[in-house]
Order: C-alpha cells, then structure tokens, then sequence
C-alpha cells in the first residue's frame, strides 16, 4: 500500500482516493491522471494504492476513503466483483468509479452497482472528470448519481 500524501499536506484537509490494480503501471496511471486535485475547486487528494482485493477491503473498512477507483480488468479479483462486495458490505460506501477493458462493457459495471465507469484506453482527461464528479458529490453530502 503506498499513500502519496506528503508532510505538509497532512496537515491540510484531503479527499482520500482508493486506488485499486494489480498492476503498478495501472495505478500510477490513475494517479498521474487525477494530479493533485482532479478539479480546482476540490481539496487536494490523498491517493492510496493497493494492489489486493484484502487490502481493498481492509482500507475502505477503516474509512477515509472518499472515492474508490476499482480496476475492473484485475487479477485474481476483478475491480467489478470487489465493488459489488463493497456495496453489499460496506454502509453508506463511498462512491466507486470501475476501469472497464473496453467501453462495451459498460453494461456489467452496472451489476456491479459502479457510481462511474471510464473504459479503457484511459483519457486522463476523461477520469480526472468522472472522479471529480463524485468527490464533488462525496464534498456535498449528496447521493452519488
């Protein structure tokens, strides 16, 4: 598990990002897409990344964590069935973004119960944007739609 907060920001109000892949070059992705604050008008992040289903869990049972993004294409756990346990498991679970292989498979993350879904080739852009909608929602205390 790596947290990407420095010193000085710790003492600074964060939002916590979940960031879930087996794959290191996944995460580092994800991270570098959402910088330190995917919108302007959002506190800086704290990102998390874990690279196991246990950890997943474990880290979002111990709160903190304002936005999960789940890589849906992971092994030996996919990102889609471990948000479904978060959302069967967890009350009031933060909002879960899921990395789908392709856009066509949109359709599943919806099984999954996903509160956004950015298939891959990732769009820096186009995740930055999605996370920032929910952590937007998270800030207001408003049910993530």
């Amino acid at each position: 598990m790596t947290d990407h907060a420095s010193a000085s920001e710790s003492t600074a109000p964060t939002l916590g990002v979940l960031i879930y892949s087996d794959d290191r070059t996944t995460r580092q992705q994800v991270a570098l897409a959402l910088g330190r604050r995917p919108a302007p008008e959002l506190p800086a992040i704290r990102v998390v990344e874990v690279a196991t289903e246990a950890f997943v869990t474990r880290t979002m049972d111990a709160g903190g964590i304002d936005v999960a993004i789940l890589d849906g294409e992971a092994t030996p756990f996919g990102g889609m069935g471990v948000c479904r346990q978060l959302k069967d498991e967890i009350f009031n679970c933060p909002p879960v973004l899921v990395i789908t292989g392709r856009p066509q498979d949109a359709w599943l993350a919806t099984w999954s119960r996903a509160d956004a879904v950015v298939p891959r080739p990732l769009d820096p852009r186009v995740l930055a944007e999605a996370t920032a909608h929910l952590l937007r929602q998270r800030v207001a205390g408003a049910p993530v739609a």
